[in-house]
């Protein structure tokens, strides 16, 4: 195998893994509210407890997060930054019990 061969078949694979991260950046508008800051870092709920970490952020800006192995959706409307740490007024009881 060639040296160009060795060198151009990682750096085409880190291209190809590159590109949906790229596209969600720029496709999603909502991405620019609070939670947008914060895609893999934890979420904090109202009593400092923590609830799970942003796994991605909705056109409307609310953050999806896994608590308990479920997916909730926290409404971007709950969500402040207080210390440096992104916080919602909704309880870990609540996310997971309403659909």
């Amino acid at each position: 195998m060639s040296i160009v061969t060795r060198i151009a078949i990682p750096v085409s694979i880190f291209c190809m893994a590159m590109l949906p991260i790229a596209a969600s950046a720029q496709g999603e508008p909502g991405a620019t509210s609070v939670a947008g800051e914060y895609v893999g870092k934890m979420v904090y709920g109202p009593k400092g407890e923590r609830l799970g970490a942003v796994y991605k952020v909705g056109q409307d800006g609310a953050a999806q997060v896994i608590i308990s192995g479920k997916m909730v959706i926290i409404p971007a409307s709950s969500l402040n930054v207080v210390e440096g740490k992104l916080t919602t007024s909704i309880d870990k009881r609540t996310l997971t019990t309403t659909r």
